[in-house]
């Protein structure tokens, strides 16, 4: 009788095993928070890429550099494929729409989302405009969401993606001797 009395008190009193259970408990939710916290960051240093990306290339449509040597619209994305490695893959999740207008007020700059959460396909143009046109770069990335719990935080879009987008609105400068100012 003493020693049941005796091994009850023990046991009761044991911190054994108390550390594995609570670690059980916080493991995993301290590792979904640590890894979503990365695909975050990771995630916006891809959209930073992609803005910087299509900065530049607005750079070249503006000044005339792309309608000076003819750029096909392969050679431009090859352009921004270049600036957007190593966070982001030049492949069917990027989508580029280049489209030239009259004025500011006809520019297009409605949702590039279709009623069922997908990318709009025709948003694929490429005109990069005459000197003094306004011009509208828009550049889409489907980004895939890995992080479980926080992909239905993050995703806009089916399939647990994200849409990563990056604008440039412009006027194209008088980059002919022909045009003496817009």
């Amino acid at each position: 009788m003493f020693w049941r009395k005796r091994t009850k008190r023990k046991f009761a009193c044991s911190n054994s095993g108390s550390t594995a259970l609570e670690f059980a408990i916080v493991a995993p939710v301290f590792l979904v928070a640590l890894f979503g916290t990365m695909e975050v960051g990771i995630a916006y240093g891809a959209q930073a890429s992609l803005q910087n990306s299509a900065n530049q290339a607005a750079r070249m449509v503006r000044t005339g550099q792309v309608q000076g040597q003819s750029m096909t619209q392969q050679q431009f994305r090859t352009q921004i494929c270049n600036n957007i490695q190593p966070l982001l893959v030049c492949d069917s999740n990027l989508q580029i729409d280049l489209e030239s207008y009259n004025t500011f007020n006809s520019a297009n700059f409605a949702s590039p989302l279709l009623a069922n959460g997908t990318l709009d396909p025709s948003l694929a143009n490429y005109s990069p405009g005459n000197p003094c046109d306004v011009v509208l770069l828009r550049v889409f990335y489907k980004w895939s969401v890995i992080t479980p719990l926080i992909a239905p935080l993050l995703s806009d879009m089916p399939n647990n993606q994200m849409l990563l987008s990056a604008t440039a609105a412009f006027r194209n400068e008088p980059y002919t001797s022909g045009v003496a100012g817009c």
